[in-house]
């Protein structure tokens, strides 16, 4: 039997195809069929700090300063009624979870301020969650906000945390700092175990006939896996903490994909809304196949193999993969054209 076992966050897994947070892991009977079908791990639904407002008022005024910080503008969320999980509702859900199951039950949070973040990841802790992963939000919004204030604030944000709880927390990223290794690095040194790359945001379209600005949900597609498997290609090796890729994993080769470039995980959430709970049973016998029909013992043999690291030529990293993409496709249309 083809070892297809991988270590993250100093859990061993059983596979390397991990459940991202999905509303389907808010049922306890879905997580138990994302254990039987073969998940190594369940990443719960993130708790959003605004959810609390239910629960407690006095956080009114940490919550109007939140608007600036990394949680997405407070007048832009749903009514407050509309979540369905309050923060005792959720804790009990991962009690409950881990109860249930035998693999590692991952929190998400989503904070707005910083004693949010830490107060919640030791409640998460206390109620018995394997790790952590902080779901962050950090994009500039006016031209006074520089690179390196957004830096520094997920950065305290993430020493405080990490300071706070001894189980291992992840910062799932967005892809939109300027240099991510240099940011990866300093997430390390601030005491993260691991990093997630990307964060899907949702952008909001616009209604052009209503005059209004709505917010858009698209499950992600293969294509969306590109810009994540560059940037951990290029991570690899130069990191000692782990590497998890989300958005546009949907199939055996996504995971290798994965794999390949240098990631310890593949996260999976659209692709279990659009072909349901069982189709990670069906990528695993695929990634089995692969591996057993080119003789490898082990998943973790492939592990960095497409990095920049492992490339002879880096070219394709580099600049030199602009050039030659945008070359080969004048050629392509040239010969078309007779």
């Amino acid at each position: 039997m083809i070892d297809i076992s991988m270590q993250y966050l100093g859990l061993k897994l059983s596979s390397p195809l991990v459940v991202s947070s999905t509303p389907l892991s808010e049922s306890i009977d879905n997580i138990c069929r994302m254990e039987d079908a073969g998940a190594s791990a369940v990443v719960l639904t993130s708790l959003f700090e605004e959810q609390l407002a239910l629960e407690s008022r006095a956080l009114d005024e940490d919550l109007s300063r939140g608007t600036n910080s990394f949680a997405e503008s407070l007048n832009y969320l749903p009514d407050m009624g509309d979540y369905r999980m309050t923060q005792d509702v959720y804790l009990e859900h991962l009690r409950r979870a881990r109860e249930a199951v035998t693999i590692p039950v991952m929190a998400s949070l989503n904070g707005a301020t910083t004693g949010g973040w830490i107060r919640f990841a030791k409640e998460m802790e206390q109620a018995g969650a394997c790790a952590i992963e902080l779901n962050t939000y950090a994009l500039a919004r006016t031209s006074s906000q520089t690179s390196s204030e957004l830096e520094l604030q997920l950065l305290d944000l993430v020493s405080s945390v990490c300071k706070s709880v001894t189980v291992p927390v992840s910062v799932k990223l967005s892809q939109s700092f300027t240099s991510i290794p240099h940011l990866a690095s300093r997430l390390e040194a601030a005491g993260a175990a691991g990093i997630v790359i990307f964060n899907r945001f949702y952008q909001p379209d616009f209604d052009i006939e209503a005059l209004e600005v709505r917010p858009t949900l698209h499950f992600s597609t293969p294509s969306e896996l590109l810009p994540r498997l560059h940037w951990a290609a290029i991570l690899f090796g130069q990191l000692h903490i782990d590497i998890g890729i989300t958005g546009g994993v949907h199939s055996a080769e996504d995971v290798l994909k994965c794999i390949m470039a240098g990631g310890n995980i593949a996260m999976m959430a659209s692709a279990l809304h659009i072909h349901g709970i069982d189709h990670i049973g069906r990528v695993l016998a695929d990634l089995r196949y692969w591996l057993e029909k080119r003789e490898y013992a082990s998943l973790s043999e492939t592990r960095g193999c497409l990095s920049r690291r492992s490339a002879s030529d880096t070219s394709p990293y580099d600049r030199g993969n602009y050039i030659k993409t945008l070359s080969s496709y004048s050629l392509r249309q040239t010969v078309a054209a007779f």
